[in-house]
């Protein structure tokens, strides 16, 4: 296993007193993202999409790492709220609230509650590539076959 990396975390936001970005077990690479709302509770009404705050804040210190926002599993398989773009990405020079957009899939409305966890935040490898402008890619067995193509 590698070392830790270095993030520095700014809570913005009351409900994070007393508490703080933590793993949920001793082998979880998530951090649970909380919502931060203005009422109790937000409705979304089913094809509904809708920013939450988390209140917090962070500085990816590591090199080479970005912050990546996934869906919490039991979140959208049991109440059908996502994360809206699939998988959202936290630049490591962003200095800005981490913002979650959800998507309710359901079929009914579905109610966001203040503190809830409402995703999770992973750190990867993220790497600038150097960029070659080509009139031709080499070939391979694949070549252009997608979607499917492999079986």
């Amino acid at each position: 296993m590698t070392e830790p990396i270095e993030v520095k975390v700014q809570y913005l936001h009351p409900i994070w007193q007393g508490k703080r970005l933590d793993y949920a077990t001793q082998y979880a690479v998530g951090l649970d993202l909380r919502a931060c709302l203005d009422d109790e509770e937000v409705a979304l009404e089913p094809g509904e999409k809708r920013p939450f705050a988390t209140g917090v804040a962070i500085e990816i210190v590591t090199p080479n790492v970005a912050g990546f926002v996934f869906s919490r599993s039991g979140l959208g398989t049991k109440q059908g709220l996502v994360v809206t773009q699939g998988v959202g990405v936290i630049d490591p020079d962003y200095r800005g609230e981490i913002v979650v957009s959800l998507h309710n899939i359901a079929q009914g409305p579905r109610n966001v509650y203040q503190g809830q966890r409402i995703a999770q935040l992973l750190f990867m490898p993220a790497f600038q590539a150097s960029l070659f402008p080509v009139h031709e890619l080499s070939a391979t067995g694949r070549g252009k076959g997608g979607f499917g193509h492999t079986g």
